[in-house]
C-alpha cells in the first residue's frame, strides 16, 4: 500500500477503504508519511470529499491513534463541550466552570488557534504557569477532585489529529466538512465524555459561512457521536459578528470573568446559557427548564466565579492573576480606530477582524509563531449600532507597533455603515439531538 496511489485515488473522487484510511493515519502518527503527502492528501479531500462511512473511519482511528482516556468512573456524569471555532469564542472559560459548578464533571480537551480563530488552550495560557499538558491520571484525579480540566491535545491523546489540526491551519484545509467533523469527533471519542454539546458556528467568522452547510456538519458529528454511544446535542450559532467584544486571549479572559461575575455583553451571556443548559441537562438528566434555572443560579450566586478561580490555580495558574484577572498584563502600544462616518452598521466580516487580530500578534501565521497573550482588538460598536463622525469603533492591542496600519486597514474594511438600520441578527439557528 503506496500513499502515492491513495492520494491519485482520491484526487479521483473514489471512496478509499477502511484499510486505506487507517493505513494513513498510523503512517503519518507514526512519522513514515511526511506533512508534503498528507497536505496534498487533505487537499483532495477538501475537493472531493468524503462519504459517512469514510468520515465515521476517518474519526475512529484518529480516537484511536492514541490513548482513550477512560471516564467509565464517573458515570454519566461527564461532559465535554466543544465549537467549531470562531473570533472572540471565549464561551469554555464560561460555560466549563458554570457546569463544573453543579456536579457536571467537565473534561475537556481543546485546540489551539486555527487560522483566523481563537484557540482555548493559547487563552488559558495567558496565566502564567497554566499547565495544558496534564497527564492522563493527573487529568483523571483534577476533574475528580473539582470536576474540571481542560487540556490541550497531548502526544497521548488523538495524535493523528493534533498534527493534522497544526498542518491544516497553514494548507487553507480548514473548512473541509469531513476534515472538521473527524478532528472534533476524534478528539472527543478519545476524551472519553458520556455528554457532548457542540457549538457549530456559521457566519462570516466561522469555517461554515451558512446556517445550512452547519446543519451539515452538526447532524454528521452528532450521528457519529449516536454511533458511539454518546448522549450529544449541537447549537447552530451566529459568528457573522464577532462573540462579545473581546478578540484576543487574555482580553477574553477578562470579558468570560464578566460574564462570569454577572456582567458581559448579552450575546456572549445569551449563548453561554444555551450551551451550559444543554451540558447541564444532557449531563444530569435533567429537563431544560430545571437545567436553566440552575445555571442563572450558578451566575448568580458566585458559584460559577468561584469555581473558575478554582481550576485556574489548581491547574497551575499564578494565583494572583487568577483571582484577579482583569489585572493581566496588556500590550505596551494600542491605537483607537475612529468612525469617519455616520450611520447605521450594517455588516462586520467577522473572519477579516479575526484576521486583524492575528496582524497583531493574537494568533498564528505559521505553526511556528509565538501567540503575544495580550494583542488583540476590542470591537465597542457592532451591527445595528449607530454610529457618528469621530466615535471609536475599536481599540488596538499590539507589542508590535508597526502592525496598527494593516490591521486598522483591515478592520475598517470588514464594517459597512448605511442609512438603514439592518434587521436584528438571530444568536441561535436551530439545536439537532
Amino acid at each position: 500500500m503506496r500513499i502515492y496511489d491513495i492520494i491519485t485515488k482520491k484526487k479521483h473522487g473514489e471512496e478509499l477503504t477502511d484499510a486505506e484510511i487507517a493505513f494513513v493515519i498510523e503512517g503519518y502518527t507514526n512519522g513514515d508519511i511526511p506533512d508534503y503527502q498528507i497536505s496534498a492528501l487533505m487537499m483532495a479531500i477538501y475537493f472531493k470529499g468524503m462519504c459517512d462511512r469514510e468520515t465515521a473511519t476517518l474519526t475512529r482511528e484518529i480516537a484511536r491513534s492514541g490513548n482513550m482516556l477512560d471516564l467509565s468512573a464517573f458515570g454519566h456524569l461527564t461532559v465535554d463541550k466543544h465549537s467549531t471555532g470562531g473570533v472572540g469564542d471565549k464561551t469554555t472559560l464560561i460555560v466549563a466552570p458554570i457546569a463544573a459548578s453543579l456536579g457536571c464533571k467537565v473534561a475537556k480537551m481543546s485546540g489551539r488557534g486555527l487560522g483566523h480563530t481563537g484557540g482555548t488552550v493559547d487563552k488559558l495560557e495567558s496565566f502564567p504557569g497554566f499547565n495544558t499538558s496534564l497527564t492522563p491520571d493527573d487529568f483523571f484525579s483534577q476533574v475528580d477532585r473539582i470536576g474540571i480540566a481542560v487540556i490541550g491535545q497531548s502526544g497521548n491523546l488523538a495524535p493523528a489529529d493534533k498534527k493534522l489540526y497544526a498542518l491544516r491551519d497553514v494548507t487553507a484545509t480548514v473548512d473541509s466538512i469531513p476534515l472538521i467533523t473527524s478532528s472534533i469527533m476524534g478528539k472527543k471519542l478519545a476524551a472519553g465524555s458520556h455528554s457532548i454539546v457542540l457549538d457549530v458556528k456559521c457566519g462570516s467568522g466561522s469555517f461554515m459561512k451558512t446556517p445550512e452547510d452547519a446543519g451539515i456538519l452538526a447532524e454528521k458529528m452528532v450521528e457519529i457521536g449516536k454511533r458511539n454511544g454518546r448522549n450529544i446535542a449541537a447549537l447552530i450559532t451566529n459568528m457573522d459578528i464577532p462573540l462579545g467584544h473581546a478578540i484576543g486571549n487574555s482580553l477574553e479572559i477578562k470579558e468570560a470573568v464578566s460574564v462570569l461575575e454577572g456582567g458581559g455583553p448579552l450575546d456572549l451571556r445569551t449563548v453561554c446559557l444555551e450551551l451550559a443548559t444543554n451540558m447541564v441537562a444532557l449531563s444530569l438528566g435533567l429537563e431544560e427548564s430545571v437545567a436553566r434555572e440552575r445555571v442563572t443560579d450558578a451566575l448568580k450566586s458566585g458559584k460559577a466565579l468561584a469555581k473558575f478561580k478554582e481550576w485556574i490555580v489548581t491547574q497551575g495558574g499564578d494565583p494572583a492573576y487568577a483571582n484577579d484577572p482583569h489585572s493581566l498584563p496588556v500590550s505596551s502600544f494600542s491605537r483607537d480606530i475612529v468612525a469617519g462616518t455616520a450611520g447605521y452598521i450594517t455588516r462586520m466580516n467577522a473572519e477579516e477582524i479575526g484576521i486583524a487580530s492575528v496582524g497583531l500578534g493574537a494568533g498564528r501565521e505559521t505553526k511556528e509563531d509565538v501567540i503575544d497573550p495580550s494583542a488583540g482588538i476590542i470591537v465597542y460598536k457592532k451591527v445595528g449600532e449607530h454610529i457618528s463622525v469621530g466615535d471609536v469603533i475599536a481599540t488596538l492591542y499590539s507589542n508590535k507597533e508597526q502592525a496598527f496600519d494593516a490591521a486598522e486597514k483591515k478592520v475598517l474594511g470588514a464594517i459597512t455603515v448605511a442609512d438603514e438600520r439592518p434587521e436584528d441578527q438571530r444568536l441561535i439557528y436551530r439545536v439537532i439531538k
